[in-house]
């Protein structure tokens, strides 16, 4: 139930935290000791793929969770969005007057990458890897600068080891494995089942005259075969990895964090959901090349707490133990108990 409003110190901070995605939009509302109060939530708040539907998305949700709340915007101490499509300055000479046109005294705006990662971590500072349908990452260090890339496809460099990556190669490594080019594998036989033909044969011909090509599903395959000790699925994994690996390396070395003590946060549904620890392995093998000191962790809650946790960061509040743990049992979730 919710807290009363008289029975709040006048001196309760409000941090006030926003994922805004390309199809949903959460907002959370904690106090200081990371007591969920109010959340609410929105559509679309990719402003490059709607710009007036994502502002809308977006306060939409942040006033559901002021009301839920009982609070006001003038009561909020600190706001922070992760913002889906913030990806370079161009995007952010939109995204901050959109931003500041909600009317929220103190607020700051990073992509949601950057939210993931303070999500997975304790600390302030660190990198993150995102692969999904797509991949994105983005670094963070103690200084507060941060750097990303990603999300814009093979032609810029982004794309191995993505979830559409892996479904590629597995279409690709069934076809070279039955017609002698590559090695044998599991994937001539687990493929064309996968996508519903009686042979790979079937798949061939009908992909070739009707043009269906692989889906994103086929990711899945590449795990259940290496998870049977197939040398061709392992070697995909393990190749992405390294190049996951690789791309937050890059970040790691321009952002000088190759000595310091951080973690790398991995996320999306390929790191996530993969059945089998090939591709993790080798990102870590890879990251621990240049930046001895770092620890791979998964992310374990939804990203709009680390919205949360950068506001806290934002306003000089110290993330104490007892409210890491409180911050970290928030799920989005409308039965979610608010105090």
């Amino acid at each position: 139930m919710y807290k009363n409003r008289s029975q709040r110190s006048e001196q309760t901070l409000y941090f006030l935290g926003i994922d805004a995605g390309g199809s949903k939009t959460h907002a959370l509302l904690t106090d200081e000791h990371g007591r969920l109060l109010g959340q609410g939530s929105g559509g679309n708040g990719n402003h490059q793929t709607a710009f007036e539907g994502a502002r809308a998305s977006i306060e939409q949700a942040c006033i559901q969770a002021l009301e839920m709340a009982g609070v006001t915007k003038e009561e909020v101490t600190f706001a922070f969005f992760g913002l889906a499509g913030a990806d370079r300055e161009v995007d952010y000479r939109i995204l901050r007057p959109m931003i500041a046109s909600l009317g929220f005294a103190e607020y700051d705006l990073s992509c949601d990458t950057i939210i993931g990662m303070r999500a997975g971590t304790k600390h302030s500072y660190g990198a993150v890897i995102i692969s999904g349908t797509g991949f994105n990452s983005a670094a963070r260090n103690a200084q507060g600068e941060e750097l990303q890339y990603g999300g814009f496809g093979y032609l810029f460099g982004d794309g191995q080891g993505s979830g559409s990556d892996l479904a590629v190669h597995a279409f690709r490594s069934a076809i070279r494995g039955w017609d002698g080019r590559g090695k044998p594998t599991l994937l001539s036989e687990i493929v064309p089942q996968r996508l519903g033909y009686t042979s790979l044969q079937d798949m061939y011909d009908d992909v070739l005259d009707n043009g269906k090509y692989p889906t994103f599903s086929l990711a899945k395959v590449v795990f259940e075969a290496a998870a049977q000790s197939d040398e061709v699925a392992i070697g995909i994994l393990e190749e992405a990895g390294r190049e996951h690996g690789n791309a937050a390396n890059a970040l790691i070395r321009r952002l000088g964090m190759e000595q310091e003590e951080f973690d790398v946060v991995l996320t999306g549904s390929v790191l996530s959901k993969g059945s089998t620890s090939h591709m993790v392995d080798a990102i870590r093998a890879e990251i621990n090349r240049i930046a001895p000191r770092t620890s791979i962790v998964k992310l374990t809650v939804d990203p709009v707490v680390g919205a949360i946790m950068s506001a806290m960061d934002r306003h000089g509040v110290h993330i104490d133990p007892q409210t890491d743990a409180a911050l970290r049992k928030i799920t989005f979730d409308r039965e979610a108990e608010v105090l």
